[in-house]
């Protein structure tokens, strides 16, 4: 019997030298993170102990590029990729065990590189002989070069390279407790949603809902191996039975099901475990000379304070709130009238009657358009899109290996025929995977130093659409559409990277400005001559009605207002808890409903929560930066005027976004970009016209 080789050390002979996901088993990964870490702490040890005075070239390219030799010393960020992007989209008891067991190692090794004197007396050396008092600079910097160096610099400044040696280790305990509460309120929240299923043996309590949920729920249920129908806190599922089902107590049901995940008293209970990420994130930040943690998150933000981010999510309310409440009026007002004068709407009722309410409008159900957004064809339409723009091309390669088998590979084409990247997508729920939908890689693209190759990005898409049944294929929503278009415009600015260092390609960009490709995609969701290219009845190949794409359009600002609410809620929530600038103790739930008080329209329940489920400002990269998504939908709309006024398929427009904003990565201030790509400052005056809050000035 042949003896099993790590494929993790040694080159990948596969397509693109792609992760060899068939041949990797559980054993490898600990082996591979143990050897990647060796071979970082080799590389290091050649920065700090070259005789030669730092340079650029000695020390932050050889500290960047720790590629050099090309797989060997990038191990440790392969395996990383692969691991952590699993226990995302593919993850299972063991590897969440694994997970705890490596995460205080990783953080412990990203530390002793942090806060290695050595090497930051080096790079303190370079940034000096360009940017200090008495510099004399070598050389002349290119603005990727210079950018590069100032996040170097500031990068380890930020994590504790100026500390004194107590306060260094104090750090230390920090980042790595808190490495390890991040990763157990992931765990914890994908155990309690996944545990919980709405098992209907009644055929009368599936009332209201359309043949695709009732056939989804068909499916759910033969795959938890019981009878009747199933019901899941996942969005294909959840989402469609709160907005049909008549069964108002099964609603309340599912409702508080999914906002009371993780804090009932049981082992996956999130509520302490928030309380001291906050409290670990204020002493952090306080350490390195910051009030609160939300100063220190903002310094690399183009919001820069929180000042600028609370002015942002205020002027929003000031202007969304008058109109938000209309729309909450008539919805009470039609559930009045549906059941009676003394009906009092709760939050489980409110998706029901919006679509009751939008039905009542604009005639227009989101089942009717399911039928014309068959997925197959949505990827043509959304690849297609792309090809329009850019003039490149996909093409399915099944050599490609792939970790589950709803995942697709592609490669990706430029304009001439060359090669620009693999592509990975993967659409459908199911056990071992995280609720949402997210762009992540599993190779970033560089130069390489040496040889001048330009090393191409491996990028991957995960979401959570509607599933196929037995007799149909999967029919999505135009939300779900809106999604796709989202993380898709995530991938493009991965796809097109083209920049020298890996730290500062792709969606390497600070916070704020991360969004606005993604969001700049969602425009095209209502577009009829996109609507046009892929939108055929599943079964007649018919086009999508004329009439019926002017219902969408007409019916898109529809509760506009109210949603805009929510999300600036959720944005004062995040800057709530990362402004404090002394140890928080207080009762979450009840922190929560005052925190965002402000943007809450109706009274509060306060029997539900949402900071013990919110991923992103917890366990994601968002804390202190939720505002980030109404930043970059100011952007967005911004620069989707620009393709308005001079054609949404442009192909001049689409390279002068391409070339401004999409393959320039963080090599430059966002703003910088972007008033290269837009000729200006962005204003919201197109957001607010785009909602219909406010008319355009002629």
């Amino acid at each position: 019997m042949d003896k099993h080789i790590n494929p993790f050390l040694f080159p990948y002979s596969t397509p693109h030298e792609t992760a060899p996901f068939d041949r990797i088993t559980m054993e490898d990964y600990e082996e591979a993170f143990m050897e990647g870490i060796r071979r970082e702490d080799e590389q290091i040890d050649l920065i700090i102990n070259d005789p030669a005075e730092p340079t650029f070239e000695n020390t932050l390219i050889r500290d960047d590029e720790v590629k050099g030799r090309k797989h060997y010393y990038d191990l440790l960020d392969r395996v990383s990729s692969v691991f952590f992007n699993l226990t995302s989209a593919e993850t299972n008891d063991e590897m969440d065990q694994l997970a705890q067991k490596l995460s205080p190692i990783l953080t412990k090794h990203a530390n002793d590189i942090s806060l290695n004197p050595k090497l930051f007396e080096r790079i303190k050396h370079v940034y000096d002989s360009f940017f200090g008092e008495n510099a004399q600079p070598p050389r002349e910097l290119t603005a990727e070069e210079e950018m590069l160096l100032k996040d170097s610099y500031e990068g380890f400044v930020r994590s504790g390279a100026l500390l004194e040696a107590k306060d260094k280790e104090r750090l230390r305990t920090l980042t790595e407790e808190a490495s390890m509460c991040s990763l157990q309120f992931s765990q914890n929240l994908l155990k309690e949603n996944k545990a919980f299923t709405l098992h209907l043996t009644q055929e009368e309590d599936l009332d209201g809902l359309p043949d695709t949920a009732r056939e989804a729920a068909a499916a759910a249920a033969k795959e938890h191996g019981v009878e009747g129908w199933v019901i899941t806190l996942d969005a294909p599922s959840y989402g469609p039975f709160m907005m049909y089902s008549t069964r108002r107590e099964l609603r309340r049901q599912l409702y508080m099901a999914h906002n009371t995940l993780c804090i009932k008293d049981n082992s996956e209970n999130n509520l302490e475990i928030c309380k001291r990420l906050v409290n670990l994130r204020r002493e952090m930040a306080q350490l390195l000379g910051y009030e609160n943690f939300a100063d220190y998150v903002l310094r690399h933000r183009m919001a820069t304070d929180t000042q600028h981010v609370y002015q942002l999510l205020n002027n929003l309310i000031d202007a969304y709130k008058p109109t938000a409440e209309k729309e909450l009026k008539e919805l009470k007002e039609l559930a009045q009238q549906t059941e009676g004068k003394g009906f009092k709407m709760e939050p489980w009722d409110t998706a029901f009657y919006a679509q009751q309410l939008k039905l009542k409008k604009y005639n227009l159900d989101p089942e009717m358009l399911r039928p014309y957004l068959e997925l197959n064809n949505v990827i043509k339409g959304v690849f297609g899109l792309a090809t329009r723009l850019y003039g490149i091309t996909f093409k399915e390669n099944t050599d490609i290996p792939v970790y589950h088998p709803d995942v697709k590979p592609y490669e990706v084409y430029d304009k001439d025929g060359a090669y620009l990247a693999v592509l990975y997508v993967d659409f459908h729920p199911r056990k071992g995977k995280h609720d949402g939908a997210w762009m992540t890689e599993y190779q970033g693209q560089w130069i390489e130093e040496k040889t001048g190759e330009n090393v191409r990005p491996h990028v991957s898409l995960v979401m959570n659409f509607s599933k196929p049944t037995d007799d149909k294929p999967a029919l999505l929503r135009l939300g779900e559409v809106e999604t796709f278009l989202h993380e898709f415009g995530h991938s493009l600015h991965g796809i097109f990277a083209n920049t020298r260092f890996e730290s500062l390609s792709g969606t390497n960009v600070w916070w704020d400005f991360v969004e606005l490709p993604s969001q700049f995609m969602e425009n095209y969701a209502i577009e009829k001559e996109f609507l046009r290219t892929f939108a055929f009845h599943y079964e007649t190949g018919e086009p999508m009605p004329d009439e019926l794409i002017q219902r969408i359009v007409d019916s898109r600002n529809f509760n506009v207002a109210i949603a805009c609410l929510r999300q600036v809620s959720f944005g004062l929530l995040d800057m709530a808890y990362y402004t404090q600038t002394k140890p928080f103790n207080e009762d979450i739930i009840s922190f929560e409903k005052q925190a965002w008080k402000r943007a809450i329209l109706g009274k509060q329940r306060t029997d539900t929560c949402m900071t013990t489920q919110f991923s992103h400002i917890m366990a994601g990269g968002y804390a202190a930066g939720y505002y980030s998504y109404k930043w970059a939908e100011v952007l967005d709309a911004d620069a989707f005027a620009v393709f308005k006024r001079e054609g949404i398929f442009n192909t001049e427009t689409a390279q002068r976004f391409r070339d401004c904003i999409l393959s320039k990565g963080g090599t430059e201030h966002p703003m910088t970009l972007y008033k290269r790509f837009r000729g200006g400052e962005p204003t919201i005056d197109a957001l607010l016209e785009r909602n219909g809050i406010q008319k355009r000035v002629i």
